[in-house]
C-alpha cells in the first residue's frame, strides 16, 4: 500500500513513523514534511492547502490512501478533491471539517445532538461580547470562531483582556468555564460508525504549573490511571455517536478522526472543543501505544468498512511526550536556531520533529513547537523519566520546555 500524508508537524511525523512500521505499507510519502519526517518518508514540496496540487500528487504517486493531517487543508477542501480523484482519503470533507473550522457551527451541532457542553453565546459586536461575559462570569472563556492553530482561546479573569480578544477576533464564541481535569479522546469515524482510541491528557499552557498563554500543546501522556473506568464508553455514547449521527443527518457524513477535548466536570464529561484531525501532541503518545497496524485502520475509515474492522489492541505500558519550543513561543517564535544532540540516543525514548528544516546538513528550528520527545516505559513515571532524560541531551539556543508534563498523573 502506498500512503501519502499531508502536513509538516509532529503529528505527521508520528503518523508517518507508524505507517512505515506497518507491514501492509510499501511506500510512505509526505507533503511537505520536515527534516525528521524525511527519515521515514519521501518528501514532496506541495502546498498542503492546495486541493488541486494535493490530488494531482496523489494521482502521480498512485497513492492507495491519503491521510490529511492538519486542519487548514481539511477546511480548504483537500479531502474532497482527493476523493473526487477516486482515491480513498482519511479526513473529513470541507463541510464536515467546519466542526473545527467554526466554533459556532460546532456548538450548533452539539446542541442539536444533545451533546453535553458549556452554555455559550456567539458574539460579533462589542456589546454582545460584554453581555455574554457578564452572563457567564469568570473565568472568562473567549474563542475565536475560526481556525487559530490552537491559540485562538483566551481564558482569563481580566475582563479587559477578554473584551480585547473578542474585538481582535471579530466573531467569537463566549462560553461558561468548565471546571475539571481535561482529557483528549480521538474517535476514528467512517461516516456512520466510530471507534475510540486510548484517551490522553495534553498540557496546553506554555509554562510549568499551567501558567502562561495557551499553546498548541506542550506535552501529553497516556494512559490516564486516574480517569474513570467508563470514560471512553460514556463519551462515545453521549458525544461521539450523537455527533456523527447528526452530521450524517445534515448530509455531511464525517470520515476521519474526531478529536474530542473534554473537561471532566462534577456533572460528568463535557465537550470543550471538537477538532477535525489528530491532536498534537496527543497523537505522538496514542500512536506509540497503538499495536493495531495503522494503515488498514485508516483505510477502513476512508472506505466505510470500519464497522467490520474488529477490536483494536494496544501495547502495555505508557508513553509521555515533552515538547521543546522555540524562543518566544507562542507569541512570535524565533526560527533558524541549530538543534544539537539529536543523535544522542536514550533507551526507551525517541524524537519526533514538529517544526524543523535542513540548513545544509544541520537541522534548524522552523516553527514554534520544534520537537516532541517521546519516552516509553512500563508506567507513566518510567516513561516520563525516559522522555526527560532525552530532553536533557538536546540543545537549542533560546528553547524552552515544561518540566512538569505528566507530573501529577497518578
Amino acid at each position: 500500500m502506498r500512503v501519502l500524508v499531508i502536513g509538516s508537524g509532529g503529528r505527521e511525523h508520528a503518523l508517518c513513523r507508524s505507517l512505515a512500521a506497518d507491514p501492509q505499507v510499501t511506500e510512505v510519502h509526505c507533503a511537505p514534511g520536515n527534516a525528521g519526517v524525511a527519515q521515514v518518508a519521501t518528501l514532496h514540496p506541495v502546498t498542503p492547502t492546495d486541493p488541486a496540487a494535493v490530488s494531482r500528487l496523489a494521482l502521480e504517486l498512485g497513492a492507495d490512501l491519503v491521510v490529511v493531517g492538519p486542519e487548514a487543508p481539511l477546511v480548504a477542501g483537500v479531502a474532497d478533491a482527493v476523493r473526487e480523484a477516486g482515491i480513498p482519503c482519511f479526513g473529513p470533507s470541507r463541510e464536515a471539517a467546519r466542526i473545527e473550522g467554526s466554533k459556532a457551527f460546532a456548538k450548533d451541532v452539539m446542541v442539536a445532538a444533545g451533546v453535553p457542553t458549556a452554555r455559550s453565546r456567539t458574539c460579533v459586536t462589542p456589546e454582545e461580547a460584554a453581555a455574554a461575559l457578564d452572563e457567564f462570569g469568570t473565568p472568562y472563556v473567549v474563542k475565536d470562531d475560526g481556525l487559530a492553530a490552537g491559540k485562538g482561546v483566551v481564558v482569563t479573569d481580566d475582563r479587559d483582556e477578554a473584551l480585547g480578544h473578542a474585538a481582535a477576533c471579530g466573531r467569537v464564541v463566549i462560553e461558561e468555564f468548565l471546571d475539571g481535569p481535561e482529557v483528549s479522546l480521538f474517535a476514528l469515524c467512517d461516516g456512520s460508525t466510530a471507534v475510540p482510541l486510548q484517551p490522553a491528557q495534553d498540557h496546553k499552557r506554555a509554562y510549568d504549573g499551567d501558567k502562561g498563554p495557551n499553546t498548541g500543546g506542550m506535552g501529553a501522556y497516556t494512559p490516564l490511571p486516574w480517569a474513570p473506568g467508563d470514560l471512553t464508553d460514556r463519551v462515545m455514547a453521549e458525544t461521539v455517536i450523537p455527533t456523527v449521527t447528526e452530521l450524517a443527518r445534515r448530509g455531511t457524513p464525517y470520515t476521519g478522526v474526531l478529536f474530542v477535548g473534554l473537561a471532566l466536570t462534577a456533572e460528568g464529561p463535557k465537550v470543550i472543543e471538537f477538532n477535525a484531525r489528530f491532536g498534537d501532541p496527543e497523537t505522538q503518545v496514542v500512536l506509540d501505544r497503538l499495536e493495531t497496524p495503522l494503515a488498514g485502520l485508516l483505510l477502513a475509515c476512508a472506505d466505510g468498512t470500519l464497522g467490520g474492522f474488529g477490536p483494536l489492541s494496544y501495547r502495555d505500558g505508557a508513553a509521555v511526550t515533552v515538547v521543546i519550543a522555540a524562543e518566544n513561543y507562542p507569541a512570535d517564535p524565533v526560527k533558524g536556531d541549530v538543534i544539537e544532540g539529536l543523535s544522542d540516543t536514550v533507551e526507551n525514548a525517541y524524537v519526533l520533529h514538529s517544526g524543523t528544516a535542513l540548513d545544509g546538513d544541520r537541522v534548524v528550528s522552523n516553527g514554534g513547537r520544534v520537537l516532541s520527545v517521546v519516552g516509553t516505559g512500563p508506567d507513566v513515571a518510567a516513561a516520563r523519566a525516559a522522555a526527560y532524560e532525552a530532553v536533557g541531551r538536546i540543545r537549542m539556543r533560546g528553547s524552552h520546555h515544561r518540566t512538569d508534563i505528566a507530573g501529577h498523573s497518578a
